[in-house]
């Protein structure tokens, strides 16, 4: 009677198998599909390069500072004026980044105002290092072509920007 009662109680000895072999098989064909696509669409390497510098560049202690105004979305144009220059505010709780982009360089200034040390970002190493004074004003060369970033050190925090093209 209990070997009746076995077969009909719903459960399959197999079962415990069968969701192993399933297990198996979805990943057998994950890694088939992998190498599929590696080989008809793969992955350009300057985008597969972008994204290992990116994920290089994180920084878990930074706080990532939100872009606020972008004068090329957000600003009035000027009559007459060809080339005007790109105005940026970025903003955390504690910092603001105001900055000026130029084909001359970058002009800006941290409020609250005082002295950090900061690194123009093109990729896995700073493409260019400042300082700000005392009064939180910098300056520094014309940003890289493709997308950059700025990473500010005060004493109390690290803050990085979003990252932007030029």
């Amino acid at each position: 009677m209990s070997d009746l009662n076995d077969e009909h109680d719903g459960r399959d000895e197999h079962d415990g198998y069968e969701e192993r072999d399933g297990e198996l098989h979805d990943g057998l064909l994950e890694e088939e599909l992998r190498q599929a696509a590696a080989i008809l669409d793969p992955v350009p390497a300057e985008l597969r390069r972008i994204a290992v510098d990116a994920f290089v560049l994180h920084d878990l202690d930074a706080r990532v500072a939100e872009l606020t105004f972008d004068s090329l979305v957000d600003g009035i144009p000027v009559r007459g004026e060809t080339d005007p220059p790109r105005m940026l505010t970025f903003r955390t709780d504690a910092v603001t980044v105001d900055v000026e982009v130029t084909a001359d360089g970058l002009i800006g200034q941290l409020l609250p105002p005082g002295p950090a040390g900061i690194e123009v970002l093109s990729g896995p190493r700073a493409h260019a290092r400042l300082t700000a004074d005392d009064m939180g004003r910098f300056t520094g060369e014309a940003p890289p072509a493709g997308p950059f970033a700025l990473r500010l050190r005060t004493g109390r925090e690290v803050v990085v920007t979003e990252w932007l093209r030029a």
